[in-house]
């Protein structure tokens, strides 16, 4: 198996997800190519060890779990931002109705009493 040399240079990467910057923020795209690239420069007499190969994978799917879970539960914080702010609204706006509603009664009372 060959090392591969890593720069000081930021690269940006398209990937299937969008475009990512910086070595540290690696797609599954980049992940698979280094996969293949792995395989294609290994030894023939020393292959990489089975349960390495699939130790490496199981992390990386793990990882994709996890970072679609963040994901989700980032989107539904957004969702339900958006839905307490409406819901503050529509109880601001029965408050006004309410008052309003009890100023029209208290001065209907006062006419009536007059």
């Amino acid at each position: 198996m060959t090392a591969v040399a890593s720069t000081n240079a930021v690269s940006t990467t398209a990937t299937p997800t969008g475009t990512k910057t910086a070595l540290g923020q690696l797609g599954s795209a980049d992940f698979l190519k280094l996969m293949t690239t792995q395989l294609q420069q290994q030894d023939p007499f020393n292959p990489t060890d089975n349960t390495q190969m699939l130790a490496q994978m199981a992390q990386f799917s793990s990882l994709s779990q996890a970072n679609d879970t963040n994901k989700g539960v980032a989107e539904m914080n957004k969702r339900l931002a958006e839905i307490s702010s409406k819901l503050d609204a529509v109880v601001a706006a029965q408050e006004a109705a309410t008052k309003a509603q009890q100023g029209a009664t208290s001065a209907s009372t006062t006419a009536a009493a007059a």
